[in-house]
C-alpha cells in the first residue's frame, strides 16, 4: 500500500461509508468513492489502481445491499442474474481498456452524463413512482440484457462512477419497475459488473488490497443501512436522493475541473 496518512485513511473510510449508503439507495456511490480515491492516493498513483481499489471496495457494499433487498423487495432474481451475466462480460471488457486511461478525461465525461440523467428525471416527475405492472416481456428483457447488461457493464469496467444510477434508470424504463424494485434489481446486476471488472484489475495487479479491505467494511455497513432506508421510505424518497446526489456531484466535479 502506498504511504497514506492516518487522516487520509479515516476520510477515505468515511467516504466509503457514505458511498455505500448512496449506492444502495439510488446507485452512484462510485461518484463519491472514486474521486475520494483519486484525491487521497499519492500523486503519481496510476488511475488503474484507483479504479481497481474502487471495485474491490464497492463489490462488498453492493453485495450487502443486494442481499438486504432480496430478502424484502419484489425482485425477479432470474432476470436480474441474466442481465448480470451480460454485465459481467461487459465490465470485464471495459476494464481492459481502462488501464491506459488518464484520470483527466473522467470528470468531464461524468458531468455530461449526470446532467443528462438529472434532466431526464426532472422532466419525467412520474418516472419510477408507479408500481411494477407485471412480468416484463421477452423483448424488454432482451433490451435490458443488451443495454443494462453489456452496455452499462462495459461503462462500469471502463470508468465506473454512476453505474448504479444508470442501471436504476435503465431498469425502470425498460422493465417498467418502480424505483425501489429497480434499485434492488440493480444491486444484483451491479454485483456482477463489479466482479467482472475486479477480476480484470486484480489480474493486472491494480488493486491496493490493504486499503480496500479496510474501506470495504465501512462500505458494507453503509450499503446495508441504505437498502433498509430505501425499503422503508419508498420510491419518492429514492427520487429525491437521486436528484440531490446528481446535482451535488456535478457541482463538486465542476469546481474541481474549472475553479480549484
Amino acid at each position: 500500500m502506498p504511504d497514506i496518512s492516518l487522516t487520509t485513511v479515516v476520510l477515505l473510510c468515511l467516504a466509503a461509508l457514505a458511498a455505500g449508503w448512496i449506492d444502495a439507495v439510488v446507485g452512484g456511490g462510485g461518484l463519491l468513492l472514486l474521486p475520494a480515491l483519486l484525491l487521497g492516493l499519492p500523486s503519481g498513483t496510476p488511475a488503474a489502481h484507483a479504479l481497481g481499489t474502487n471495485k474491490a471496495v464497492a463489490i462488498v457494499g453492493t453485495t450487502g445491499a443486494a442481499v438486504t433487498y432480496a430478502r424484502k423487495a419484489p425482485v425477479d432474481v432470474r432476470t436480474a442474474v441474466r442481465i448480470g451475466l451480460a454485465a459481467l462480460a461487459g465490465s470485464s471488457g471495459g476494464a481492459f481498456f481502462a488501464a491506459g486511461m488518464s484520470t483527466e478525461v473522467l470528470k468531464p465525461v461524468i458531468m455530461v452524463v449526470l446532467l443528462a440523467v438529472a434532466a431526464f428525471v426532472i422532466f419525467r416527475p412520474a418516472f419510477g413512482t408507479a408500481p411494477a405492472t407485471g412480468p416484463a416481456t421477452r423483448r424488454r428483457i432482451l433490451a435490458a440484457i443488451g443495454l443494462a447488461g453489456l452496455g452499462i457493464g462495459f461503462y462500469d469496467g471502463l470508468v465506473g462512477p454512476g453505474t448504479g444510477t444508470f442501471l436504476v434508470l435503465a431498469l425502470t424504463a425498460l422493465l417498467h419497475l418502480d424505483l425501489v424494485a429497480a434499485s434492488a434489481t440493480a444491486k444484483i446486476v451491479n454485483c456482477c459488473t463489479n466482479a467482472g471488472a475486479l477480476a480484470t484489475f486484480a489480474w493486472q495487479g491494480a488493486v491496493l488490497w490493504q486499503l480496500a479491505v479496510l474501506m470495504a467494511a465501512f462500505n458494507l455497513a453503509g450499503g446495508m443501512f441504505g437498502a433498509h432506508t430505501a425499503l422503508k421510505r419508498g420510491s419518492g424518497f429514492v427520487r429525491v436522493v437521486l436528484l440531490t446526489v446528481v446535482f451535488a456531484l456535478v457541482a463538486n466535479l465542476a469546481w474541481e475541473q474549472w475553479v480549484a
